[in-house]
Protein backbone atom coordinates (compact mmCIF):
# COMPACT_ATOMS: atom_id res chain seq x y z
CA UNK A 1 0.00 0.00 0.00
CA UNK A 2 1.15 3.62 -0.77
CA UNK A 3 2.74 5.09 2.22
CA UNK A 4 2.26 9.29 0.57
CA UNK A 5 -1.33 9.08 0.64
CA UNK A 6 -3.58 11.97 2.01
CA UNK A 7 -6.30 9.71 3.11
CA UNK A 8 -7.53 6.13 3.64
CA UNK A 9 -10.62 4.87 3.61
CA UNK A 10 -12.33 2.92 6.13
CA UNK A 11 -11.28 -0.75 4.17
CA UNK A 12 -7.95 0.32 3.48
CA UNK A 13 -7.57 1.22 8.08
CA UNK A 14 -8.84 -2.43 8.30
CA UNK A 15 -6.87 -4.20 6.06
CA UNK A 16 -3.75 -2.34 7.88
CA UNK A 17 -4.78 -3.76 11.00
CA UNK A 18 -6.17 -7.36 9.98
CA UNK A 19 -9.77 -6.02 11.72
CA UNK A 20 -13.18 -5.24 11.08
CA UNK A 21 -14.58 -2.03 9.40
CA UNK A 22 -16.79 -2.30 12.28
CA UNK A 23 -14.13 -2.35 15.05
CA UNK A 24 -12.76 0.77 13.08
CA UNK A 25 -16.38 2.57 13.13
CA UNK A 26 -16.64 1.34 17.27
CA UNK A 27 -13.58 2.73 17.88
CA UNK A 28 -14.02 6.06 16.15
CA UNK A 29 -16.94 6.48 18.55
CA UNK A 30 -14.74 5.39 21.79
CA UNK A 31 -11.76 7.32 21.19
CA UNK A 32 -11.95 11.00 20.82
CA UNK A 33 -8.22 10.98 19.50
CA UNK A 34 -9.43 9.18 15.94
CA UNK A 35 -11.56 12.46 13.71
CA UNK A 36 -11.55 11.11 10.26
CA UNK A 37 -13.27 13.23 7.62
CA UNK A 38 -15.89 12.85 5.98
CA UNK A 39 -16.56 13.27 2.23
CA UNK A 40 -19.84 14.73 0.67
CA UNK A 41 -21.70 11.11 0.80
CA UNK A 42 -20.46 10.73 4.16
CA UNK A 43 -17.44 8.21 3.23
CA UNK A 44 -14.63 8.20 6.19
CA UNK A 45 -11.54 9.51 5.27
CA UNK A 46 -8.60 9.03 7.60
CA UNK A 47 -5.44 10.70 7.82
CA UNK A 48 -2.18 9.25 8.53
CA UNK A 49 -2.41 10.88 12.32
CA UNK A 50 -5.69 8.86 12.51
CA UNK A 51 -3.46 5.87 11.27
CA UNK A 52 -1.04 6.52 14.03
CA UNK A 53 -3.86 6.72 16.70
CA UNK A 54 -5.25 3.61 15.76
CA UNK A 55 -2.19 1.79 15.98
CA UNK A 56 -1.68 3.10 19.46
CA UNK A 57 -4.83 1.87 20.30
CA UNK A 58 -4.22 -1.21 18.64
CA UNK A 59 -1.56 -2.08 20.57
CA UNK A 60 -2.83 -1.23 23.98
CA UNK A 61 -6.34 -2.77 23.33
CA UNK A 62 -4.97 -5.84 21.24
CA UNK A 63 -2.02 -6.38 22.03
CA UNK A 64 -1.29 -5.56 25.68
CA UNK A 65 -5.30 -6.77 26.36
CA UNK A 66 -6.50 -3.12 28.01
CA UNK A 67 -10.00 -2.62 28.37
CA UNK A 68 -11.52 0.74 26.37
CA UNK A 69 -11.39 2.34 29.45
CA UNK A 70 -8.13 1.50 29.87
CA UNK A 71 -6.80 2.28 26.86
CA UNK A 72 -8.79 6.01 27.15
CA UNK A 73 -7.35 6.88 30.51
CA UNK A 74 -3.88 5.65 29.34
CA UNK A 75 -4.23 7.90 26.07
CA UNK A 76 -5.78 10.59 28.36
CA UNK A 77 -2.98 10.53 31.03
CA UNK A 78 0.09 10.92 28.16
CA UNK A 79 -2.18 13.54 26.89
CA UNK A 80 -1.95 15.53 29.67
CA UNK A 81 1.72 14.09 30.33
CA UNK A 82 2.82 15.59 26.56
CA UNK A 83 4.45 11.91 25.88
CA UNK A 84 2.61 11.43 22.81
CA UNK A 85 5.64 13.56 20.98
CA UNK A 86 7.53 10.36 21.88
CA UNK A 87 4.67 8.17 20.55
CA UNK A 88 4.75 10.09 17.05
CA UNK A 89 8.64 9.59 16.96
CA UNK A 90 8.00 5.92 17.31
CA UNK A 91 4.76 6.03 14.38
CA UNK A 92 7.50 8.00 12.44
CA UNK A 93 10.01 5.25 12.93
CA UNK A 94 7.58 2.90 12.17
CA UNK A 95 6.85 4.57 8.50
CA UNK A 96 10.58 5.27 7.32
CA UNK A 97 11.59 1.43 8.53
CA UNK A 98 8.26 0.21 6.12
CA UNK A 99 9.26 2.49 2.97
CA UNK A 100 12.73 1.53 3.61
CA UNK A 101 11.57 -2.46 3.53
CA UNK A 102 9.66 -1.67 0.57
CA UNK A 103 12.81 0.10 -1.08
CA UNK A 104 14.91 -3.24 -0.76
CA UNK A 105 12.28 -5.07 -1.98
CA UNK A 106 11.58 -3.37 -4.92
CA UNK A 107 16.00 -3.06 -5.26
CA UNK A 108 16.27 -6.81 -4.77
CA UNK A 109 13.43 -7.41 -7.10
CA UNK A 110 16.15 -5.84 -9.94
CA UNK A 111 18.74 -7.01 -9.46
Amino acid sequence: MATNKVYYKIGEVAEMFNVNTSLVRYWEKEFKIIKPKKSNKGTRLFTRRDIDNFRIIHELVKVKGMTIQGANDFIERKEKENNFEKVDVLNTLHRTKKMLLEIKEVLSAKA
